[in-house]
């Protein structure tokens, strides 16, 4: 007789065991069980003799990958200095002499002063707090709701599905920025949550299409169907067996988002419908650095380099997790 194998494929949705409800029950398994040889177990398994899932698979090459590491590290940086910029700021940034305008660098004053007389550097530091800030709630409140929306929506079909479709077309023929000139044009507010607002506003229809998509293909595996034979109800399997297998494709296009919410936000600064002064914003500072910048192109380098590398290591740290979630690339 040949050889059993106890998994189907690499990518695991489980084998019937046992007999009865017992083998049955083994079948609604996770899905994301790899196959490799380790020292402590069989094939397939882990050192202590379970199989190991896909994300426990996918942390060990996050952990061997340097671009994970290096944009690990800068995102570290930059979320420390934005929940405590005085660490390496101690001064206001608000703390202006007009003075000094466009002074280039000075002992104590690395990156020079602005056109108000505003230390650069101080600015550029407290700056990575409302860019942080903006990029993780815009980006919890897109995944939330496009995720929410999306997945019963895959999970149902049928009219929710239909209507729901026909939502995210009418938001994906919005343009970003005209929609964005047009919202916060009417917004008086100088915090961040009009910005933020707006851009879960428009940004979930994209996450809404990928959680849909995702939650179509899970709710299709062995696992779910034997869940489902077993009477599961609708409520478990969502949570218990699909959720599970079909939040990794939105964890990787909202991690990659992450760092496009950030230059939004720079962007609708710049243009004077974003974040207003006094806030610090990035945007706000490469907008007035941007007459001077033959004169003292120092006032636009810096906030414009933080911006840069920010949105360039979060965007690095989405490719990453891609690679290691997305079980074609192994």
């Amino acid at each position: 007789m040949p050889e059993q194998k106890p998994w189907d494929d690499a990518t695991g949705s489980g084998a019937i065991s046992g007999a009865g409800a017992g083998g049955a029950m083994d079948l609604a398994m996770d899905e994301g069980t790899t196959l490799e040889k380790t020292p402590g177990g069989p094939e397939g398994t882990g050192p202590a003799g379970k199989p190991r899932s896909l994300w426990s698979d996918a942390w060990r090459d996050l952990r061997r990958n340097p671009v994970f590491i290096i944009s690990g590290l800068v995102i570290l940086f930059l979320v420390i200095i934005s929940i405590w910029p005085s660490l390496i700021a101690d001064q206001d940034p608000l703390d202006c002499d007009l003075a000094k305008a466009q002074e280039g660098s000075q002992p104590g004053h690395p990156f020079g002063f602005d056109g108000q007389g505003c230390d650069v550097y101080t600015r550029t530091v407290y700056g990575a707090r409302t860019s942080v800030a903006v990029g993780v709630l815009s980006t919890l409140g897109v995944s939330l709701l496009g995720g929410v929306l999306g997945g019963l929506a895959g999970f149902f079909g049928g009219k929710w599905d239909a209507v729901l479709s026909r939502i995210t077309d009418v938001f994906f023929g919005i343009p970003v920025i005209l929609g964005g000139l047009v919202f916060l044009s009417v917004v008086t507010s100088s915090t961040i949550w009009p910005v933020i607002g707006f851009i879960v506003l428009l940004g979930w229809p994209q996450i809404a299409r990928i959680a849909r998509g995702s939650v179509i293909t899970a709710k299709q595996n062995d696992y779910v169907q034997a869940a489902r034979a077993l009477g599961a109800s609708n409520p478990r399997m969502m949570l218990r067996h699909i959720l599970p297998n079909a939040i990794a494709p939105v964890i990787v296009v909202a991690t990659i988002a992450l760092g496009t919410y950030i230059s939004l936000e720079a962007t609708l600064s710049y243009l004077g419908v974003g974040l207003k002064p006094p806030a610090v914003s990035w945007g706000i500072d490469i907008s007035a650095a941007s007459p001077y910048v033959r004169n003292a192109p120092h006032m636009l380098l810096w906030p414009a380099g933080a911006l840069a590398v920010t949105v360039l290591a979060f965007i690095m740290l989405g490719d990453a997790v891609r690679d290691a979630l997305d079980p074609k690339l192994r």
